[in-house]
């Protein structure tokens, strides 16, 4: 049935006090995802939404069918070895999920590397996980771990099915194909094997999903049985787990927003318990690996942008860390990869991110055998460069993925050998680059890096692309994206569906807001807690500075961003409503103070470090409320917007964009057929929405869809 109207949720009584303030929160009932009433109103917002945008059916079509056309469907990754076998996936036309397999490392293949092509299937390959199989009839499906033994005999792998994050294990005897363990469920992210396979750790979850005890499962036992292995009280930290290249050691990471605490355990001695590295100091970060009993660790007990140094795990506090390099200017260190032969800092200089490789040599003056450094970095106005998958801990070849705003995703082999002989670094070998179909030509986008002026005279970056034929006439209409939280960056990547932007003639624009971490650890710190605002307001810099050049039209910029970056934009727009155009938020933090008022929702006594602690700190109560975009809807003309969830969102809950879509739509004094403000809400799905990859390109589509269509781009 047709409807003229949007649904009008009912307002119902809810008084909130704190600090001496007092709010009636009429439409705090839709925080309830369990009740009818509130799910009959989502799927009554997703008929709505359903109806207005039935006439962008054809454009939402044909940007879907661009972006199948320019994926190969069929695919294959780059093989990695461990152990005596080569891992890799593969895609098969038609099928939503990958494949993962991997084929002995013997005859051709024992010390060459498998040439793998789509849609071949290798002789004697076998099937680790077919998603395809595994997910079955489920509506969602979504892997949360997945890692093989030491002696690549045994696999585990963890999955869900309703988007809420909480996982089922599965443990498969490799020789057999037998699923010889399925008794674990409803844990966290993270599962690594012992040294001898013959016990899984994992990771589970309390009632607010935060991650606070690892547990030890003898395979094949009852749960019951399963050893407690630590845990972590403190509500504001969380943890993880990892192993270490050398399969020895197994890394216990735990965090706040801005301290961190690393443990150690000996896999090999069924005695040993957890050694702590460092144990916590407030403000102190830091990440470590293991190698043997030597550690190598970043750190920011003497700078907040990060030091290199070395200790071993008998003498691990900082008292005996050994410096070995502080970051130069520009730069902030980030994590340690510990290798046989050498070592990798991940890095961000000049607000890109790089690698720095260590050969490992031996000297009493070279501390604790790390020689000098070399850079990784691509040759491109803008990049983004990250290890690739390197699995096996002796090699003495590096894989890195590179890619950019014109480059798709490109995995790339450097020979280290000559560099830990003392020769020169040779070009790297590419071993594959992510095809892009349907001609594309990389040389007709061109990608540039431009500075924003905000309010206090901070320059902004704003890394921006479009087509050859794009000129900064003020014509053009343009996407703006923006995050700007938990240190986070954006970085200058390569999305294939993207193009179906940049070939309308839309210029697409990334701002690097301070709350991020791009241009290192003072950029975050400018935009959290009590600099919260300065995200927002550089954001909007971002926009005008685009229209001031040029590059946009005034009244053809559309802004979008998620989760975090949804409360960017709803608070941003609430700054300067007749700003934007268009806005695409999904699934948006916009009830922000609500949630970090309530302690008994997931993460939040965790983020009170980020945002602060509204619950009991007065000062912390205004700040959010001045914010929070809820809180200051304004009369004004809104864009155009579609807000985005999920029913099974654990992170942000779907009554936050149904509250805030209620609010606008109540206060806003647009033309509600010029400029609609809807919700779409999945109804089996999680944080990142969809996961079979047809109906995220379908998702997808329909968003650029809405977006194109409010810009007035029609083709």
């Amino acid at each position: 049935m047709s409807r003229s109207t949007p649904p009008i949720a009912a307002r119902r009584p809810h008084r909130r006090e704190h600090h001496g303030h007092v709010v009636d929160d009429p439409w705090q009932w839709l925080r309830d995802p369990e009740d009818p009433q509130v799910v009959a109103h989502l799927e009554a917002e997703n008929a709505w939404t359903e109806e207005r945008l039935a006439g962008q059916e054809g454009l939402r079509k044909r940007v879907f069918d661009e972006i199948v056309a320019r994926t190969q469907l069929t695919d294959v990754s780059v093989a990695a070895r461990h152990g005596d076998w080569w891992y890799y996936t593969r895609t098969v036309e038609g099928e939503q999920y990958p494949v993962h397999a991997r084929v002995a490392a013997r005859g051709e293949y024992a010390v060459q590397r498998p040439v793998l092509e789509p849609g071949q299937v290798p002789a004697g390959e076998q099937v680790l996980l077919d998603g395809n199989a595994e997910a079955g009839d489920a509506t969602f499906f979504s892997v949360g771990g997945f890692t093989t033994s030491r002696d690549d005999q045994r696999l585990a792998f963890a999955t869900d099915t309703s988007g809420d994050e909480r996982f089922n294990v599965t443990v498969v005897d490799l020789a057999t194909g037998e699923r010889i363990d399925e008794s674990i469920s409803g844990v966290g992210y993270g599962l690594c094997f012992d040294h001898d396979a013959t016990h899984l750790y994992y990771v589970r979850v309390d009632e607010a999903w935060r991650p606070h005890q690892v547990w030890r499962h003898a395979i094949g036992a009852d749960p019951a049985t399963d050893e407690l292995v630590h845990t972590e009280e403190d509500e504001a930290w969380w943890m993880g787990i990892d192993t270490s290249g050398d399969d020895r050691w197994l890394l216990i990471g735990k965090a706040s927003s801005d301290s961190s605490e690393w443990w150690v355990l000996d896999t090999t001695d069924p005695a040993a318990r957890p050694q702590v590295v460092q144990a916590r100091v407030d403000g102190l970060e830091y990440d470590v690996d293991v190698d043997g009993d030597e550690l190598l660790l970043v750190h920011t007990a003497n700078t907040p942008e990060g030091e290199l140094a070395t200790a071993t795990v008998a003498a691990s506090g900082r008292e005996h860390w050994r410096a070995v390099q502080p970051p130069a200017e520009d730069e902030r260190l980030l994590g340690v990869d510990l290798y046989e032969r050498f070592a990798v800092v991940s890095l961000r200089r000049d607000g890109l991110t790089a690698l720095r490789v260590y050969p490992r040599t031996a000297g009493p003056d070279v501390p604790l055998g790390l020689g000098a450094p070399l850079d990784l970095v691509p040759d491109e106005p803008l990049w983004t460069i990250g290890l690739g998958t390197n699995p096996d801990h002796a090699t003495t070849t590096l894989q890195v993925v590179t890619e950019s705003l014109v480059t798709p995703p490109t995995t790339s082999e450097y020979d280290l050998g000559p560099v830990l002989e003392g020769g020169e670094l040779a070009p790297p070998t590419v071993l594959r680059q992510q095809p892009v179909l349907g001609g594309y030509d990389p040389a007709q986008y061109v990608q540039v890096r431009l500075w924003a002026t905000a309010a206090d005279g901070t320059r902004i970056p704003v890394s921006l692309v479009h087509h050859v034929d794009a000129r900064p006439d003020g014509t053009a209409p343009g996407l703006l994206y923006g995050y700007g939280a938990y240190e986070v960056s954006t970085e200058p990547d390569f999305r294939t569906s993207r193009l179906s932007l940049l070939d309308r003639g839309v210029v697409f624009a990334i701002a690097h807001v301070r709350g991020g971490g791009e241009m290192g650890r003072h950029w975050y710190e400018a935009g959290r807690l009590a600099q919260k605002q300065n995200s927002f307001t550089d954001l909007n810099a971002a926009a005008h500075h685009l229209v001031d050049a040029g590059w946009v039209h005034p009244d053809r910029l559309a802004v979008e961003g998620g989760s975090a970056g949804g409360l960017l934009l709803g608070a941003a727009i609430n700054l300067e409503p007749g700003l934007y155009r268009a806005a695409h938020l999904a699934v948006p933090f916009v009830d922000a103070l609500t949630t970090i008022l309530d302690p008994s929702l997931p993460l939040t006594v965790g983020e009170w470090t980020e945002w602060g602690n509204p619950l009991h700190d007065p000062a912390a109560y205004e700040l959010m409320a001045a914010y929070s975009p809820y809180e200051n809807v304004r009369t004004a003309q809104y864009p155009a917007m579609l807000a985005t969830t999920s029913l099974n969102d654990t992170r942000v809950g779907c009554g936050e964009p149904a509250k805030w879509v209620q609010a606008v739509r109540e206060r806003a004094t647009s033309d509600p057929v010029e400029r609609p403000v809807l919700l779409r809400t999945e109804m089996v799905a999680g944080h990142g929405g969809r996961s079979g990859r047809y109906d995220v390109w379908g998702d997808r589509a329909l968003e650029l869809a809405f977006l194109l269509d409010a810009l007035g781009v029609e083709a």
